[in-house]
C-alpha cells in the first residue's frame, strides 16, 4: 500500500500502472472508459488508482459504478438574469432526463480545476464561457457555452457576428460615423465575435473603425465609461455595448450628466434584460434564447454521455435584433421590432 506521505507528494499514472501491473497506454483507455479493455483488467486498474488516490476523493470508485445521474454546470458567478436563465434551462432539460444538476460557480482562472474537480462525481460538465483549446483533458463528456468547439468537446452557443454586424449598420444608416465598441473583445469568445460584427460593418462602408473602449461588463465599468465622454476623453456619436448592463449603466449616466441619447449619443446593448423595456428611452439591443441554450448544452451532454459522438462544429442558436429608441429610431406603434438573424452555424434545438 502507498503511503501517507507517497499520497501527499502526489502520484502519475506510471504509477498506477506500476501498481496494477500493466501498460500506461491501458489505465489511459480504462480512465477515458475505453470499451477495449477487459474487466478483469479494468478492475486491476480503478482498484490501483484508488488506492493510490490518483483522481480526486473516490474518482476512481466512480469510474467503476460509470454513472452519477448528474450532470455539472460551471458558471462565473449567478448574478443577473443571464446567468439565472441560462440555470432555469439547463436544470429544467436535466431533469426531463431524470438528471439532478451539481452547480460550481469559478472564475477564469479556477475552470480548469472546477472541471477536474467535478469529473468524479457526474456524468457530463457544461461549462460557461471557456476557450475549449485551454482545458484539460477529463474523463467525463464537455460541453462548451458560449466558446469554441474542439475535438472532443463541444460547444453551443448564440449566433453573435452577424447581429453585431446588423446593429452596428443600422447606426451607420443613422447617420452615425463616431462609434465606439465598449466591451473587451479578448474578455470571452463571444463578445470578440460581436466586435467582429463590429468591425465588419465598417469594412462594409470602407470605415475605419476605431479601437474598443474595454471594460468590464458590470454597471460600475459602464459608468466609469460614460465619466470618461463626459469629461472628454471619448468623442463618439454611438456606442455599440458588449451587453445590457453596461449599455443601462452608461446611458443613465450620460442623461444624468446632460448628455441627449439618443440625441447626441445613440447607445445600444446585448441580452435584452427585461428593464431595457422599461427604461426611456428604450433600450436598441439583441436578444438571445439564453433558456434554450442551456437546455441545449444539458441535452448534448446527455446524448454524448450516451455514446453519441461530439461535434466538431458549434451548434448556434439564432438571436432578434430588437429596435427601440436609444439607437435613434422614433417610437413606432408597438413597443419594439424585431430583426431575426438566422444562425450562421448547424443549428439543432433540443428535443421536446
Amino acid at each position: 500500500m502507498a503511503s501517507t506521505d507517497d499520497v501527499r507528494q502526489g502520484v502519475t499514472i506510471y504509477s498506477v500502472a506500476d501498481r496494477a501491473g500493466v501498460s500506461i497506454a491501458t489505465v489511459s483507455r480504462v480512465l477515458h472508459g475505453s470499451a477495449v479493455v477487459s474487466e478483469r483488467t479494468r478492475g486491476k486498474v480503478l482498484e490501483a488508482a484508488s488506492e493510490l488516490d490518483y483522481l480526486p476523493s473516490g474518482a476512481a470508485r466512480s469510474l467503476a459504478a460509470r454513472r452519477h445521474a448528474t450532470y455539472g454546470l460551471v458558471l462565473p458567478e449567478l448574478t443577473g438574469p443571464y446567468y439565472a436563465e441560462l440555470l432555469v434551462g439547463f436544470e429544467g432539460r436535466a431533469a426531463e432526463l431524470e438528471h439532478s444538476v451539481m452547480l460550481v460557480l469559478a472564475g477564469t482562472k479556477d475552470r480548469g480545476r472546477a472541471v477536474r474537480t467535478l469529473a468524479s462525481r457526474v456524468d457530463g460538465i457544461a461549462v460557461l464561457g471557456a476557450d475549449a483549446h485551454s482545458m484539460d483533458p477529463v474523463l467525463k463528456p464537455v460541453v462548451v457555452i458560449g466558446g469554441e468547439a474542439r475535438p472532443g468537446v463541444e460547444a453551443v452557443a448564440t449566433e453573435n457576428t452577424e447581429s453585431a454586424r446588423y446593429l452596428t449598420e443600422h447606426l451607420l444608416q443613422h447617420g452615425r460615423r463616431r462609434l465606439l465598441f465598449v466591451g473587451d473583445p479578448d474578455a470571452a469568445f463571444d463578445v470578440r465575435e460581436r466586435h467582429d460584427g463590429f468591425l465588419r460593418a465598417h469594412h462594409d462602408r470602407g470605415l475605419p473603425p476605431a479601437e474598443p473602449v474595454r471594460a468590464e461588463f458590470r454597471e460600475h465599468a459602464g459608468v466609469a465609461v460614460a465619466e470618461r465622454i463626459i469629461a472628454g476623453e471619448h468623442d463618439p456619436d454611438a456606442l455599440v455595448c458588449g451587453n445590457d448592463e453596461l449599455a443601462l449603466a452608461i446611458m443613465t449616466r450620460l442623461m444624468d450628466g446632460g448628455i441627449d441619447v439618443p440625441g447626441a449619443i445613440a447607445v445600444v446593448g446585448w441580452d435584452d434584460v427585461m428593464t431595457a423595456r422599461y427604461v426611456r428611452p428604450g433600450l436598441t439591443t439583441v436578444r438571445q434564447p439564453v433558456q434554450q441554450v442551456g437546455s441545449l448544452a444539458a441535452e448534448r451532454l446527455h446524448d454524448l454521455v450516451n455514446g453519441a459522438t461530439p461535434s466538431a462544429e458549434r451548434r448556434v442558436l439564432p438571436t432578434e435584433v430588437v429596435i427601440r429608441t436609444s439607437c435613434g429610431c422614433p417610437p413606432g406603434p408597438s413597443p419594439a421590432s424585431l430583426r431575426p438573424i438566422p444562425a450562421t452555424h448547424h443549428t439543432t434545438p433540443p428535443r421536446k
